[in-house]
């Protein structure tokens, strides 16, 4: 039993007290784990996309002051009364999801959609009794989607937690708790491309190119990268990964070809088309933009094609194309962190990492000492990087 156990637990976290203004590096409380819960040291975490956006709170209610951070490594520090799977000095992975391995979800084999610890952004205290587990002086700090990886130690649901390989580097596979995984469980998982076949990767930020990754894996003999931004796809040093010591493009990930829409007055889907005798075998869409989307499904062949939509569209979008393409037995297809499921599954994707089947190097353009966190949002909202780790004991 750690020496912690069943105390109150003072460390550094990094509080965001306003949306869209500097994390402030803060002493906080963190209460002992209660029932179905667990108590965690993290030691490296990343910034994904998520945590920006509700930070700068655009179009949601902001829920401040709050601890984000979803993407992350650790080890357990103790574990609540209940929790029978993990205990102290277990190598985790707190995932923004969860498993509860009792509800409809978690007993069917092809959802991963559970109906306890689905992502809610809006809840900012756990499930057991409504309140957070992150005090200041006596002040409660929202949690952020159940996870809290900003901070040295936080509490999760042990449903959120996946127990991991211990001989695995946190400071590598930490990236799989979140957008990593979520393209490639797209691709994998959901796409499932046929060795030899042909793919194209609408959006090459980093689920796109993780999706990209899973192509790869899968053997794909053609993976057409589409973006509007061509330095995605450019030799050498660029402004997509202005980092000098990191010179990599989509090629790296194993783009074949790439398709930028403004080159061309027509469609992109008919350019696809085109370049691929009718279309790809199959589509990974990860923008967001219902225009993409829709541009994903046309561009698949008739007869076997299938298009997987990962991007997550505005409230107001609606997806519309004509009947025909259904019926000419196209497929459509969704997908919600890549069809994983977090307990079950994670470990797993971690096992193809250790055995070099999966490249996650290439994804990780910068670290940080946790001092030096807010660097981290600098380097995503200019664009400059994929994955910027952030060391939580420096």
């Amino acid at each position: 039993m750690s020496s912690t156990s069943g105390q109150v637990i003072r460390c550094k976290a990094a509080v965001a007290w306003e949306a869209g203004k500097p994390l402030v590096i803060e002493e906080v409380e963190v209460a002992p784990p209660q029932a179905n819960e667990v108590r965690l040291k993290i030691l490296f975490t990343s910034l994904c996309h998520t945590d920006v956006y509700f930070w700068e709170a655009k179009g949601q209610t902001p829920l401040f002051p709050r601890i984000f951070g979803h993407e992350a490594g650790g080890i357990v520090e103790s574990v609540g009364e209940g929790v029978t799977d993990l205990q102290p000095g277990d190598h985790v992975l707190p995932v923004f999801t969860g498993e509860c391995k009792e509800c409809r979800h978690c007993k069917s084999e092809e959802s991963n959609m559970c109906d306890l610890l689905r992502i809610n952004t809006d809840r900012g205290v756990m499930l057991n009794d409504g309140k957070s587990r992150f005090t200041i002086n006596g002040q409660p700090i929202y949690h952020f989607v159940g996870t809290s990886t900003f901070s040295e130690y936080t509490v999760v649901h042990v449903g959120c937690v996946a127990k991991i390989n211990p001989a695995a580097p946190l400071d590598k596979v930490c990236v799989l708790s979140c957008g990593i995984s979520t393209g490639l469980g797209a691709t994998l998982n959901v796409a499932k491309p046929p060795k030899g076949s042909s793919v194209a990767i609408f959006g090459l930020g980093a689920v796109g190119l993780a999706a990209a990754e899973g192509a790869r894996i899968a053997g794909a003999s053609r993976i057409i990268g589409v973006d509007l931004n061509s330095n995605r796809f450019a030799e050498g040093l660029n402004s997509y990964l202005s980092n000098a010591h990191f010179r990599l493009t989509a090629k790296k990930f194993g783009c074949t070809e790439f398709v930028n829409p403004k080159d061309y007055e027509k469609p992109v889907h008919e350019v696809i088309a085109e370049m691929t005798n009718g279309g790809v075998d199959r589509s990974v869409e990860c923008t967001g933009s219902i225009s993409a989307m829709i541009s994903a499904f046309e561009c698949v062949h008739d007869g076997w094609g299938v298009a997987v939509l990962v991007g997550v569209p505005n409230k107001d979008d609606a997806f519309k194309t004509h009947p025909m393409n259904v019926l000419n037995e196209r497929t459509l297809k969704g997908t919600f962190f890549g069809n994983y499921k977090p307990r079950s599954d994670l470990p797993a994707v971690v096992e193809k990492y250790m055995n070099k089947e999966l490249e996650l190097e290439k994804f990780i353009t910068h670290e940080v000492p946790f001092s030096e966190i807010n660097k981290a949002f600098e380097y995503m909202l200019q664009g400059a990087g994929l994955r910027c780790i952030i060391r939580m004991d420096a």
